[in-house]
């Protein structure tokens, strides 16, 4: 699975539809193409020093590496925020919001919260 690295990507990413969970919050744009997903991960300062913000990203980038195969869909880029409860939420669970979280986002066209215009 390839990586978001670029800011430009991760910003068209914001633009397109997000789904919260309890572990990470997942925002997913459909590039309209026929090439693997792209998945990148990002936490604010609001989490922590960059100790604490590296842990959360580590968890979450290894959850998505066991995960993400198996329901991302081609086309589509995903990027994976964390949250707080990501520090200590049980690795099973953090799987499990991922999972649901794609799921969400793929149930309808249009299904997951949009983001307004500001």
């Amino acid at each position: 699975m390839e990586r978001l690295l670029r800011r430009r990507d991760f910003l068209s990413a914001a633009k397109g539809r997000f789904v919260p969970q309890a572990g990470v919050l997942l925002q997913g744009r459909d590039r309209a193409d026929e090439a693997p997903p792209r998945v990148g991960f990002t936490c604010t300062k609001k989490l922590g020093n960059a100790v604490a913000r590296n842990r959360i990203r580590r968890r979450i980038k290894e959850a998505a590496r066991l995960v993400l195969p198996d329901v991302a869909q081609p086309g589509f880029d995903y990027v994976l925020i964390g949250r707080e409860a990501s520090k200590t939420r049980a690795f099973e669970a953090l799987k499990k919001d991922i999972i649901s979280a794609v799921s969400k986002l793929h149930a309808t066209p249009g299904a997951g919260d949009t983001r307004t215009k500001r």
